[in-house]
């Protein structure tokens, strides 16, 4: 489509942008989105193994610093709001939704990706609270790592973690 003069209207994706420049835009813009899935899928697997192996009891690592022990979380982060587990998946839900806009939307790689950290902790979380018992929405997140000085957590909680740090430092920088 043209605008008056023959100049491409700015509405026309790809405008301007040679067809090999298009193609690696749209790659680069799914890479967040290989990175939050990688890290569903990682947390995940390490759920599943976490219930199939530490059900028996934990397995200590480096003497009263770090075991791993099963539990399983009701509520929030460090157990909050445990009489609210359907509320937190609802915000979790539309939390989600946030940020796949946000990081559809980031021109910044490293803001896109730090965003898809989040992303997938979040989204990994969120599958405990939809398919894990007690049932639909009201599902526990299973935690695994325990630092003897710190709350029991799990692979997607380091991911929200360590997203949120980024951004934080990221801001505060600039």
């Amino acid at each position: 489509m043209q605008v008056a003069g023959g100049a491409p209207a700015l509405t026309d994706p790809g405008v301007g942008i040679p067809e090999d420049n298009a193609r690696a835009t749209r790659r680069s813009s799914r890479g967040p989105f290989l990175v939050a899935a990688t890290v569903v899928a990682l947390d995940q697997a390490t759920k599943a193994w976490a219930v199939a192996t530490l059900s028996a009891g934990p397995i200590r690592l480096i003497d009263d610093v770090l075991a791993l022990r099963l539990t399983r979380n009701p509520g929030g982060a460090f157990s909050v709001f445990t009489g609210f587990t359907p509320v937190l998946a609802l915000l979790a839900t539309a939390l989600v939704v946030v940020i796949i806009r946000t990081t559809r939307r980031t021109a910044d790689p490293l803001m896109a990706h730090t965003l898809a950290l989040v992303l997938g902790g979040a989204v990994g979380n969120l599958v405990d609270r939809m398919v894990r018992d007690p049932g639909f929405l009201r599902g526990h997140v299973v935690d695994f790592i325990d630092l003897s000085f710190w709350p029991t957590f799990n692979l997607a909680d380091s991911a929200i973690t360590i997203g949120v740090l980024i951004v934080l430092i990221r801001g505060w920088r600039s």
